[in-house]
């Protein structure tokens, strides 16, 4: 086993692992992060040549002739082979999508705040020059600002909700992998094919047949690279690369029988998906149940636990190669290059008992020597959970990097059942993104599509209310609710406008195939063709809400220390002058969210519930449920840019509570077992999209078997408050600061943002002094 070096474990380095993983890891970060054209380039020849036929069948066409024309490579002692661009995690354009923010950020791309890539001029030129001409009225952006109401523009431009996935393909879903990897690519063809033949007329059946052919072929490009970088390569090598070669030959043609062969399927599955989507979030569900029989496989094959181990690490490590590139508005909500290629290990059986095996601690015990932000592991917590997995898994978080995250089967599987799930369905449930919550190879959930910010309808509501007469706590509660019903509807209307668009501009026949009822149904995921459709819109700002509720509620109106309007008065000053004593009052001396108070709990669980059952009456596009979720990413400080100062202290353009259900940062003083019992009384069956809750321990309270045992303990008492989601930091405040002074020496090192992990030195000021002023907590 690698261990890691104690004194430099905030920089991740690692001692004596395994040397072809550590190089391929080193070979990652060597150059600078690039934009690459190809895709954008290839995609555009494709459909120059195609006008006038069917959209589907137009983008089934772009995709193949990017993978009969993309360079290819096999790097320096890979095992597995298959990667978006030659140039290691170089930034893809989708100019189809949205091709004005790259027009209008062509300049600054290299010198944001956030997330930098370089941009070269001569690559400028053909964007100018080429690609845009091209997109320009011609991309999904258009038909979306042409399709959005005067309502829904209002609402936008008030920033009381933003819209997601207006500029990028089909991400946030699971593919049915052990569906391709139990048949193999061979069976979609011949499949596809038949349906074709009983209907010639469908589109989606062409458009898949023509993708899975072109995988198909992209398997044998890779075959014949590897044989001709054979010829020249020494013999240890030499024998790596024919095996390789015969691999990529069998894949194409037959299912995989090996766990190095479905390892390599998987991630040529995944990159095929990325080239048609360049979406985030095509995440990897359950890979510890779908692989396991094929890893039991190998090992009774004769295949050593060391080169499965080794296959194993070169699979997350490519996984560190996919980045992906946002705008700079987008990159303030996303910071640090969450790819969302998310795993889940254990959980359920169809039995409804823990389903924990070999593979599951072998994936654990990998991570500690990858230490990288992919693949964002999570574990499924349940009251059957081994407890030496439990531990396995402490033992994780407990390196600092925030990996892995917890989900809480005690919550999610009634969740599911509630919205009309399968019982079998409900207890396979995965993550995609960051805390998402779906059914692996079943769902098309839409579940980022837009981030609802319930505090600033607060202070819509206090200003409104502002010259009323006789304004009461209720009168106030009662105008939030019938605003959050108005922006609810409109949140709904975008929503379904952006879901049409991706029906009209975006159709991905590839993933859709691979999602259970498609075929059966002849439709693509963005006609309905999924057996379960949902639309994901996260309410924000729940801890700030009632935190500034409560103050209103005490201070104004049973103590009576002022009256609303000198409060509407303060905050319009943003605390400032003759108000900076009340800012320092309504923060000192007033409980807040996070410290079990009952009251306060009470006022967030309301309003949210309000918000959640709003949400749940509207139907999609698609014809499944809107479903609320409670994650911010993070965007909880461009969204607090859009918010004046508030009762609770905050003031103006101040970030919101990080995560979703956190406590306003900084505001927890009871401790992490009073953040749990404030959690635990919100209504958490309904955050069927998904929550987040982050919690920040000092390294030295898990040190030793009885910090590891308390904190084992500590989990169970989540799992049974019924919880959804949690997830941690690891470090202390001290190595942050010298962090953020001195970046060099803490290249690796890695920490929870959101739903993910990121480089801290990859992320702008604002995110690593919110991260660092996360409360440390003991146990």
């Amino acid at each position: 086993m690698s261990q890691i070096v104690s004194e430099a474990n905030t920089a991740n380095i690692v001692v004596d692992g395994n040397q072809r993983i550590q190089t391929m890891k080193d070979h990652l970060f060597k150059e600078k992060r690039q934009i690459s054209l190809e895709r954008a380039l290839l995609y555009t020849e494709s459909y120059q040549k195609t006008e006038g036929e069917p959209t589907i069948i137009r983008r089934a066409k772009a995709v193949v002739h990017i993978l009969e024309n993309v360079a290819i490579s096999i790097r320096e002692g890979e095992l597995l082979v298959g990667n978006r661009t030659i140039r290691p995690r170089s930034g893809i354009l989708s100019p189809e999508m949205d091709p004005y923010w790259i027009m209008k950020e062509i300049d600054t791309i290299d010198g944001r705040p956030q997330d930098q890539f370089e941009f070269t001029e001569a690559d400028k030129k053909i964007y100018r020059e080429k690609l845009y001409p091209y997109w320009q009225g011609r991309s999904m952006k258009d038909f979306i600002n042409q399709q959005l109401t005067d309502e829904v523009k209002d609402a936008l431009k008030d920033e009381v909700f933003k819209l997601n996935q207006t500029d990028k393909g089909q991400g946030h879903i699971i593919m049915d992998f052990p569906g391709i990897l139990n048949h193999g690519i061979a069976y979609y063809i011949d499949q596809l094919a038949e349906k074709i033949h009983d209907q010639p007329e469908n589109d989606f059946f062409k458009a898949g047949y023509l993708i899975f052919v072109g995988l198909r072929n992209h398997f044998i490009r890779y075959q014949r690279l590897a044989l001709t970088l054979a010829k020249s390569a020494d013999s240890v090598r030499k024998n790596e690369l024919l095996v390789i070669a015969g691999m990529c030959q069998k894949l194409s043609q037959e299912k995989p029988s090996s766990f190095y062969e479905a390892l390599q399927l998987l991630w040529m599955t995944s990159i095929v998906g990325q080239y048609e989507s360049n979406a985030s979030s095509l995440s990897l569900g359950r890979m510890d149940q779908y692989l396991y029989p094929f890893y039991e496989a190998s090992l009774r094959a004769g295949e050593s636990e060391a080169f499965l181990y080794e296959v194993l690490g070169d699979f997350y490590i490519k996984t560190n190669d996919v980045v992906l590139l946002r705008s700079e508005t987008s990159a303030k909500c996303f910071a640090g290059f969450p790819t969302g290629y998310t795993v889940v290990l254990g959980g359920l059986d169809e039995l409804g008992h823990a389903s924990v095996n070999p593979l599951s601690y072998l994936m654990l015990d990998l991570y500690h020597e990858i230490l990288l932000p992919q693949p964002n592991l999570s574990v499924r917590m349940n009251e059957v959970i081994p407890r030496k997995f439990l531990l396995k898994t402490c033992e994780t978080i407990r390196l600092g990097t925030g990996i892995p995250q917890l989900f809480n089967d005690e919550v999610c599987v009634p969740a599911f059942l509630s919205k009309g799930v399968s019982l079998d369905d409900a207890r396979d449930y995965a993550t995609v993104g960051c805390v998402e919550t779906s059914i692996p190879g079943k769902t098309y959930g839409l579940h980022d599509i837009a981030l609802f910010n319930l505090l600033r309808i607060m202070e819509l509501s206090i200003y409104d209310l502002k010259d009323k007469k006789n304004v009461s706590y209720e009168m106030l509660s009662a105008d939030i609710k019938a605003k959050i019903d108005y922006y609810v509807e409109l949140v709904v209307k975008g929503s379904n406008i952006v879901d049409l668009g991706h029906r009209a501009y975006a159709p991905t026949p590839f993933l859709s195939v691979l999602i259970e009822d498609c075929l059966a149904n002849g439709q693509d995921v963005t006609e309905g063709g999924a057996r379960y459709n949902f639309s994901g819109v996260q309410g924000i700002g729940e801890a700030n809400l009632s935190d500034a509720m409560y103050v209103i509620k005490k201070m104004v109106f049973e103590n009576q220390e002022l009256t609303f309007a000198e409060l509407v008065e303060a905050l319009a000053a943003n605390f400032e002058g003759k108000y900076q004593s009340l800012q320092q009052h309504v923060i000192q001396d007033f409980d807040k969210y996070g410290n079990d108070n009952d009251e306060i709990d009470q006022i967030a669980a309301s309003f949210f519930r309000h918000y959640a059952k709003e949400l749940e009456k509207y139907e999609n596009v698609r014809g499944g449920k809107f479903i609320p979720g409670a994650y911010t990413v993070s965007a909880h400080i461009p969204l607090g840019e859009a918010v004046g100062a508030t009762p609770d202290g905050r003031k103006a353009q101040e970030q919101l509570a990080d995560g979703g259900l956190s406590p306003m940062v900084g505001r927890d003083r009871l401790g992490p077992t009073a953040v749990l019992k404030s959690v635990s009384k919100l209504d958490n069956y309904l955050t069927v999209n998904g929550s987040l809750l982050n919690i920040k321990f000092q390294p030295n309270t898990l040190k030793g078997q009885q910090g590891l045992n308390k904190f084992a303990n500590f989990l169970m008492a989540f799992t049974k408050l019924k919880i959804q989601h949690v997830q941690f930091n690891v470090q202390s405040k001290e190595t942050l600061l010298d962090a953020q002074k001195n970046p060099a020496k803490y290249s690796g090192l890695l920490v929870r943002v959101a739903g993910y992990s990121a480089f801290f030195v990859d992320l702008n000021k604002q995110i690593q002094d919110d991260i660092i002023a996360r409360v440390g907590h003991e146990l």
